[in-house]
């Protein structure tokens, strides 16, 4: 079973390195590995040049994350695919546990782990968040998700064949184009759970989720109203929105 991992670039040279290596270390049989880089002006391509012979990669100006995603799904062949961005990290072994979920399952159409959060130093952080979304996801259901974004993107796997049916993700989105993509699926397919850390997400000044998680959470809300109409719902996410934001602020 083919795997596709993309990873979207841009001036992520402290870290990409570091990412390459934990998708490559995977030794998986059947990898397809692609780098889309919107141009870096840091040292990325000189990394990336490093690891030719073991990768794909374009470096050419894009319209950000989501085109960047969408190019590597265009370019993939594989039968299951995934991002993962060009500061997180897989964990050992991540590869061969998801395919033979997969190989084994043929009614999992799309799946997704645990994780664990580390600073720019690699340093593991926020304890509570990382316990609170594992609860979350005994869970996986649609008015869950409506509510709270549990799914973990880096931990995230899914068929080619949903790319198919639903589409790519939308460019239109900056910070939430997974949540939307998520919401998307789990209308078509259940999400398989695997209770056990298949990442490590990474936060620090510079990624959205470190200096940005406000707007993150802003354009999370205009997101989950275009897939209900459930006031109810809709108050609930805008509740869990405010806690959450103050849960970071009180944390950072």
């Amino acid at each position: 079973m083919k795997i596709s991992i993309i990873t979207p670039s841009y001036n992520q040279g402290l870290f990409i390195e570091e990412t390459i290596k934990s998708v490559l270390s995977q030794n998986y049989p059947d990898l397809e590995y692609i780098v889309v880089d919107g141009g870096s002006t840091d040292n990325t391509l000189a990394i990336l040049k490093k690891y030719t012979h073991k990768l794909k990669w374009i470096s050419e100006k894009d319209k950000g994350q989501t085109d960047a995603i969408n190019k590597g799904l265009k370019m993939s062949s594989g039968d299951i695919v995934a991002f993962i961005n060009s500061d997180d990290v897989y964990l050992p072994g991540t590869l061969r546990k998801i395919s033979k979920i997969f190989k084994r399952n043929k009614n999992v159409h799309w799946l997704s782990g645990d994780y664990v959060i580390i600073d720019q130093d690699g340093k593991k952080i926020q304890f509570f968040i990382v316990w609170y979304k594992k609860i979350l996801r005994l869970f996986p259901f649609f008015s869950m998700l409506s509510i709270a974004n549990f799914v973990i993107q880096p931990s995230t796997f899914w068929r080619k064949n949903i790319v198919k049916e639903i589409g790519f993700f939308d460019e239109r989105l900056r910070y939430t184009m997974d949540y939307d993509y998520w919401l998307r699926v789990i209308q078509k397919y259940p999400l398989y759970i695997i209770h056990e850390p298949l990442s490590l997400f990474r936060i620090h000044k510079l990624s959205k989720g470190g200096s940005q998680f406000e707007k993150q959470f802003q354009e999370e809300f205009q997101v989950i109203k275009k897939y209900t109409s459930n006031k109810f719902l809709q108050y609930l996410h805008a509740f869990h929105n405010f806690f959450i934001i103050n849960i970071y602020k009180w944390i950072k």
